[in-house]
C-alpha cells in the first residue's frame, strides 16, 4: 500500500500552486466584486497545459489521469473557488462528456482545442422544472434529414456566456422519457466570438457567491445539430450524462478539500495573532476545539477523495464513493468555513477578508452537481444494490 503521489503528480502539484498564487490569487478580488470572469487567467491556464490535465496525450491532455486532475482542483480551491469552477466545468463536464460519450472523431475534433484553451466547453442539462429531477428535462431535439433541430431552454450553465462548446442533453423521443429517450449531443455554440444561429445565451446571474464564474440560461431556437455529432447511442443521453457527473463529483470533492483546507491556515493564522483577555486566543480550548476538528475531516476528505480517484483511474467501480466525495466535501467545506468564520469574528464577517468570499462561494457546493439530497438517495442505492436490494425502479 502506497500513500506517495507520483513524481509526475508532486511535479504537477508545484506547478499548479506556484501558478495559482502567482496569477489567480491575485485577480480573485477583482473577480468577485466585478462578476466577471478573470478570462487572461484562464488563458494562461491553458498556455501551460492545466486544461487537459486528465486527458490522454493523444488529445492534447497531460495524461495526469483523474488524480491529477484532483490535485489542479485542489490546488484552484484552495486559493479561488471562482476559478476552480470555471476551469472545472470545462474539464470537469464539458470535456468529460465528450471524452465518455464521444466516438474516436469527436474526441479528436473537439478535445485538442478544449485542452489547448482554444475553446471553453460547458454542460448543459439543468432546466426550469429539471434540477434534481434531472430526467424530467424538456428541451427537445427533433430528427430532420441527416441533422437535428433543438428547441427549448435550459438554466443554471456555468460558463454559460463563455463556452463555445457544449455537451447538451435533449429529449429525442417524448414517449420513453428521458431516460430512454433522451439524447446527448456535442454542439457548437458560437463561431468567430458570435452565438451561433439560433442560439442565444441569457445574462449573467446575479449570485451570491462564485462572482468570477460566469452562469446563465440558454436559448435554442431552431438551433441545428449534425447527427454525427450524437455522444454515446440516440436515447441513451442520460447514461453519459450521468457518467459525466459521476466522475465530476470526484474533483468537485477535491475542490472543496481545497477549500476546506484554505481557511483552516487563515483561522490558524487569525488565532495565533489575534489577542484578547490578554493573551492570544488559540490558547482557548474552545478555538482549540474548532481547528482540531477542522483538521481531522480534512484529512479524512483527503483520504477519501485521493483514493476514489486512484478507483477512477484504475477502472474499478467508484459511483458510491464519487457521491461520497461530493457529499462530504461540500459538508466538510461549509462547516470549516462556519467555523474560521466565527474565530475572526465580527472581522469574517467583513469583505475583506478571504473568509467572507469563501463562505459566499462554497454554500453551493452542497447544491450543484446533484444536491447532497440526491447524493445520499444515491448513495443508498449503491449499498442495498450491493447486498442485493433494489430500492428504485
Amino acid at each position: 500500500m502506497d500513500f506517495e503521489f507520483s513524481r509526475e503528480h508532486q511535479a504537477l502539484r508545484k506547478l499548479v500552486r506556484e501558478f495559482a498564487e502567482e496569477e489567480v490569487r491575485p485577480a480573485t478580488r477583482q473577480a468577485d466584486r466585478t462578476s466577471q470572469p478573470p478570462l487572461d487567467v484562464i488563458k494562461k491556464a491553458a498556455a501551460i497545459g492545466l486544461l487537459g490535465v486528465p486527458f490522454p496525450r493523444e488529445y492534447g491532455g497531460l495524461g495526469a489521469g483523474e488524480t491529477g486532475y484532483c490535485i489542479l482542483m485542489e490546488e484552484l480551491g484552495r486559493v479561488d473557488t471562482s476559478v476552480a469552477t470555471v476551469i472545472g466545468a470545462h474539464i470537469g463536464i464539458g470535456a468529460m462528456a465528450i471524452y465518455l460519450g464521444g466516438n474516436q472523431h469527436l474526441r479528436e475534433k473537439y478535445l485538442p482545442d478544449l485542452c489547448a484553451g482554444k475553446k471553453i466547453a460547458a454542460f448543459a442539462l439543468t432546466e426550469a422544472q429539471a434540477g434534481s429531477d434531472a430526467a424530467s428535462i424538456k428541451l427537445r431535439a427533433t430528427r430532420e434529414g441527416d441533422s437535428y433541430i433543438l428547441d427549448g431552454s435550459k438554466m443554471w450553465i456555468t460558463n454559460g456566456p463563455l463556452a463555445s462548446v457544449m455537451a447538451v442533453l435533449a429529449v429525442t423521443d417524448p414517449a420513453l422519457g428521458a431516460r430512454g429517450g433522451a439524447t446527448a449531443f456535442v454542439i457548437e455554440t458560437r463561431h468567430n466570438g458570435s452565438p451561433a444561429e439560433g442560439f442565444t445565451p441569457g445574462k449573467y446571474e446575479h449570485k451570491m457567491g462564485l462572482h468570477g464564474s460566469p452562469t446563465s440560461a440558454l436559448s435554442f431556437d431552431n438551433f441545428r445539430v449534425p447527427q454525427e455529432n450524437v455522444l454515446g447511442q440516440i436515447g441513451l443521453g442520460f447514461v453519459v450524462f450521468m457518467q459525466t457527473l459521476d466522475v465530476g463529483r470526484v474533483s468537485l470533492g477535491a475542490a472543496t478539500l481545497g477549500g476546506a483546507q484554505s481557511v483552516l491556515h487563515h483561522a490558524l493564522e487569525w488565532a495565533a495573532m489575534r489577542e484578547q483577555f490578554g493573551k492570544s486566543i488559540a490558547q482557548n480550548q474552545s478555538i482549540q476545539f474548532m481547528v482540531a476538528d477542522m483538521a481531522a475531516e480534512i484529512e479524512a476528505l483527503r483520504s477519501l477523495v485521493y483514493r476514489t480517484a486512484w478507483l477512477v483511474d484504475n477502472h474499478k467501480p467508484f459511483i458510491k464513493e464519487a457521491g461520497m466525495c461530493k457529499l462530504l466535501g461540500s459538508e466538510i467545506a461549509s462547516r470549516c468555513v462556519d467555523r474560521a468564520g466565527q474565530i475572526y469574528g465580527a472581522l469574517g464577517y467583513s469583505r475583506d477578508t478571504d473568509v467572507e468570499r469563501s463562505y459566499r462561494d462554497c454554500r453551493i457546493t452542497e447544491i450543484f452537481e446533484g444536491t447532497n439530497e440526491i447524493q445520499r438517495i444515491l448513495i443508498a442505492e449503491q449499498l442495498f444494490r450491493e447486498v442485493g436490494v433494489k430500492i428504485r425502479p
